[in-house]
């Protein structure tokens, strides 16, 4: 039997799918949770071969989640499995060590069969999103870069930020200067949406 942790934030979703997973004669759905945060412990518990992981959820992102699994039990592949197909979302999932990326309105036979390409060591990726994200090139802003903006997305003052990051104001008046030039926005709100639609935060 494959064994499956399942993450995912929306209940009726996620009892869904572990429902038709279930069915499947060589898969066994061994872990449930709906926060990104309860993926490591919970994979640590039951052990599982492969671990479908959602994008946004609460606590952290499964992309963050990913990439601490990979360290806290290598022998876990890793699917993610989003609503949110983003070229800037399957780069990071690869640099986090996912071996796979599907959007959610596949069918379930789809889901199964990635699952067990990926246990088989197989890389399965959604051919319009890789053909997307080899068309939109690599994430241009850096990790400090993505930090400095995503401070910014509250509202918070020049002043504010620079006192939360430890920075000096005209450090991250230089930082967004250089963030809304990257991603051709007028301002510092479009330059965060912009990188959020690419998937780039």
């Amino acid at each position: 039997m494959i064994r499956v942790l399942l993450a995912e934030d929306q209940g009726m979703m996620r009892g869904a799918l572990a429902l038709l997973l279930n069915l499947e004669a060589d898969i066994e759905v061994v872990a449930q949770v709906e926060r990104g945060d309860e993926v490591v412990p919970a994979a640590l518990a039951a052990r599982p071969d492969v671990a479908l992981l959602d994008i946004e959820m609460p606590g952290m992102s499964g992309l963050d989640a990913a990439a601490l699994l990979r360290t806290a039990l290598p022998s876990c592949r890793v699917l993610i499995v989003t609503t949110f197909g983003r070229p800037g979302y399957l780069r990071r999932a690869m640099d986090a060590g996912a071996s796979g990326f599907l959007v959610k309105d596949g069918p379930v036979e789809e889901l199964a069969a990635a699952i067990r390409r990926v246990l088989a060591g197989e890389r399965v990726v959604d051919p319009a999103l890789a053909t997307a994200a080899l068309a939109a090139g690599p994430n241009p802003l850096t990790d400090r870069e993505r930090e400095v903006l995503a401070a910014a997305a509250d509202g918070s003052t020049i002043a504010d930020i620079a006192a939360r990051l430890h920075l000096s104001e005209s450090t991250v008046r230089n930082y967004l200067s250089t963030v809304i030039g990257k991603t051709g926005a007028r301002n510092r709100m479009e330059a965060l949406q912009s990188a959020r639609s690419q998937g780039w935060m």
